[in-house]
């Protein structure tokens, strides 16, 4: 079983920055994918920002060339940078991985959510 715990969320200013960070512990085999979502009441869980285990990104429109998502496949952790925020980004922030096991199995994992809240 894996664990992905996050921190960094809080309460900041527009305009201002946070930085996440999620780090698996557990039985890690091998990550995949790992990701960042974003979920607000009454509205879906999106995707904010993935990256492979190779290092491509992609983003969400709204964040692009705001946020930055970086991983350490050593320490099974990734990171977002997240600048010039705006009260719209304010969500629970949700840290994902895919888990790949020794036999191949993939097994979809999820933190449990920081919030952050961008008010003046």
């Amino acid at each position: 079983q894996v664990q992905l715990v996050e921190s960094g969320g809080g309460l900041v200013q527009p305009g201002g920055s946070l930085s996440l960070s999620c780090a698996a512990s557990g039985r890690v085999f091998r990550l995949s994918t790992m990701a960042w979502y974003r979920q607000t009441p009454g509205k879906q869980r999106e995707l904010v920002a993935a990256i492979t285990r190779g290092g491509s990104t992609n983003y969400a429109d709204s964040v692009k060339g705001r946020f930055t998502i970086s991983r350490d496949n050593a320490k099974n952790t990734v990171y977002l940078q997240m600048n010039s925020l705006k009260p719209e980004d304010t969500a629970v922030y949700y840290c994902n991985a895919e888990g790949v096991a020794a036999t191949g199995l993939r097994t979809d994992y999820w933190g449990q959510g920081t919030q952050v809240t961008v008010s003046s």
